[in-house]
């Protein structure tokens, strides 16, 4: 058996990304979404949270890259002191630097978390799952106190940033450089796959089998997602994407990810999208579903 949860990032960013996150779930294959609680556009997606019922929603929860929920003298570990705004202090080669050396005191990852979290389950969203921006969970010194923060929340599922060992046929990463130094990077990483399966199972939370698309991140079109819908081993698995439209706010929004998240709205509403995924032998679920079939 084959399930395939197909989660948009960044809900609350912008409300082009607002736009394209509902379109792709209402006419496409998104069916999860994970919603920043500090993003610029966060009040729009609430009212919009309304309109789609059947979207899942979790937190994305921010580490780096952003604005804190929680006054930044308070998590000084995790904010930059020199800074006219509140801000976190890193990007994510420092922030993985300052973790791997045990520089980040967990308690304030904890209540930062848990700040987020309870931000929107104040808003009244249900949270079914979480995840992170740009995946700092993988980290071990970050995923305790994170899945601390998500139970005393209530929330019991979490995303597995672990994909399998081979998610492209390497035909199809040689035919593409700019997939290469990405593809290396995220097998390295893959050393502490087994830390995040043994935390996650002490814990006592839900998680997929692991994580597609993360490699061809800025880089997804047709081709790749064919490709990866493919290659899905048995299983329950969640696809990584970042839907959004390239319009004056994600211009000038501080990403990387601008033309990118336009092509994969077009992936992700293709016509014969579910047709591709049914045809290949997988079932689309959410995390609300992950949770319903793994309570005993």
């Amino acid at each position: 058996m084959r399930r395939l949860i197909i989660n948009a990032d960044d809900f609350g960013f912008t409300r082009g990304v607002n736009r394209a996150i509902v379109e792709a779930h209402a006419d496409g294959v998104v069916t999860s979404a994970t919603l920043m609680a500090n993003g610029p556009a966060f009040s729009e997606t609430v009212q919009l949270a309304n309109t789609v019922p059947n979207l899942s929603i979790g937190c994305h929860v921010v580490l780096i890259d952003g604005e804190p929920v929680l006054p930044p003298q308070t998590i000084p570990t995790l904010t930059a002191s020199d800074s006219g705004a509140p801000r976190f202090r890193d990007g994510l080669k420092a922030f993985a630097a300052r973790a791997l050396a045990g520089r980040i005191d967990p308690q304030q990852i904890e209540a930062e978390a848990a700040a987020q979290i309870r931000k929107i389950q104040s808003a009244g969203i249900n949270i079914s799952h979480i995840d992170t921006h740009k995946h700092t969970h993988l980290f071990p010194a970050v995923l305790r106190p994170l899945l601390r923060a998500a139970s005393s929340c209530g929330v019991r599922a979490v995303r597995n940033p672990f994909g399998p060992r081979l998610p492209l046929r390497s035909t199809q990463v040689l035919a593409r450089p700019g997939l290469w130094a990405r593809v290396i990077e995220v097998r390295v990483l893959h050393r502490f796959a087994s830390k995040f399966r043994k935390a996650v199972a002490e814990e006592g939370f839900s998680t997929p089998d692991g994580t597609l698309g993360i490699e061809v991140t800025g880089a997804l079109d047709e081709t790749l997602f064919r490709a990866i819908a493919q290659s899905i081993p048995e299983g329950t698995w969640e696809f990584v994407c970042h839907p959004g439209y390239h319009d004056a706010d994600l211009h000038a929004a501080k990403t990387r990810l601008r033309e990118s998240r336009q092509t994969e709205l077009q992936v992700l509403t293709l016509p014969d999208a579910r047709k591709m995924l049914s045809a290949a032998g997988i079932t689309l679920i959410s995390y609300r579903d992950l949770n319903s079939s793994r309570q005993p």
